[in-house]
């Protein structure tokens, strides 16, 4: 696990914007943390760095936003209004499998909602911390069948 202390949106966007930069087709990043933590904030970064000029706003009530233009495709969902349940039927899995999507990166906020994940992913934390910054958890995790 790497730990970042960001000091601010900006710095919190210039990650996204490297992420966007350097990730591959098929990255997944599953982004936790407390309302206004930063999530959205990250994924505009990433479509910055993928090259994206059109708006990334959090998908709250639409829960899939695609943008194409880019490099790569990005695809940010936001599962908040969601139960488990509910998840089960938009068969998510299409998006990091590239079954019905051309393969770009998968931003998922509230992940927590999901009741199953994809085998590999990247997990980001933000948390606010007690002097007004944020601190961001990475975590990069790989399932490997025996």
């Amino acid at each position: 696990m790497v730990t970042i202390n960001l000091e601010n949106a900006q710095a919190t966007e210039n990650l996204g914007i490297k992420l966007g930069e350097n990730l591959p087709p098929g990255s997944i990043i599953l982004l936790t943390g407390d309302l206004g933590a930063g999530k959205t904030t990250l994924v505009q970064g990433i479509g910055k760095g993928l090259g994206i000029t059109a708006p990334i706003v959090s998908p709250t009530f639409t829960l899939i936003n695609e943008y194409l233009e880019g490099s790569i495709p990005l695809y940010h969902l936001d599962l908040y209004r969601l139960e488990p349940q509910e998840v089960i039927g938009l068969n998510l899995e299409s998006y990091w499998e590239g079954l019905d999507v051309t393969p770009g990166i998968v931003a998922i906020e509230w992940p927590e909602r999901l009741p199953y994940k994809p085998d590999n992913y990247i997990s980001v934390n933000l948390i606010h911390t007690a002097a007004g910054s944020r601190d961001v958890e990475i975590c990069n995790f790989e399932f490997h069948n025996p």
